[in-house]
């Protein structure tokens, strides 16, 4: 169980929403489709924790990231929105990360960073001293151990947090 958390840092594809690897901003995609258990997650998880999304979509700027969240109802969740379009960095690149820390000027353990790609969102945020959850639901990553925690389904973070 992680304790002392204040901040949980979502990636946003093929962790909170399903990349289909359809062409330009997600958020005018014909389909957009919500990862199974992420609503349930989010709104417990709101209740005690700054929630927000972080994300390389390069072709999605914030306003486009929330129009695409807002498509599967769960935009209302989060408080802070960050793209690489926006920063000027992308994961893993450490100031990507530094700059959300600076943000809500916390340290790194007060943090946990949840996503889906093990050389992206996990190994450089471990490394900096933020928690971290790996969300593999294909078990793409058997050999994940740098990752505080795996998990394969986005629910079992209830029982981390």
């Amino acid at each position: 169980m992680i304790k002392n958390i204040k901040v949980i840092i979502f990636d946003w594809g093929d962790t909170l929403m399903r990349d289909s690897g359809d062409s330009g901003p997600m958020a005018y995609w014909r389909n957009v489709e919500i990862i199974p258990g992420v609503g349930e997650v989010l709104s417990k998880l709101k209740v005690n924790y700054t929630l927000c999304v972080a994300s390389n979509a390069g072709e999605s700027d914030t306003e486009l990231m929330k129009s695409a969240l807002k498509r599967v109802g769960i935009d209302c969740f989060f408080s802070c929105f960050f793209t690489s379009l926006e920063l000027g960095f992308e994961k893993p690149d450490t100031r990507f990360f530094e700059s959300i820390l600076k943000t809500f000027d916390l340290s790194p353990s007060e943090c946990v960073m949840v996503g889906n790609d093990y050389k992206k969102d996990i190994l450089i945020p471990k490394s900096m001293g933020i928690n971290t959850i790996l969300f593999d639901e294909e078990n793409i990553f058997p050999d994940a151990e740098s990752a505080d925690y795996k998990i394969n389904e986005m629910t079992q973070i209830l029982d981390i947090l």
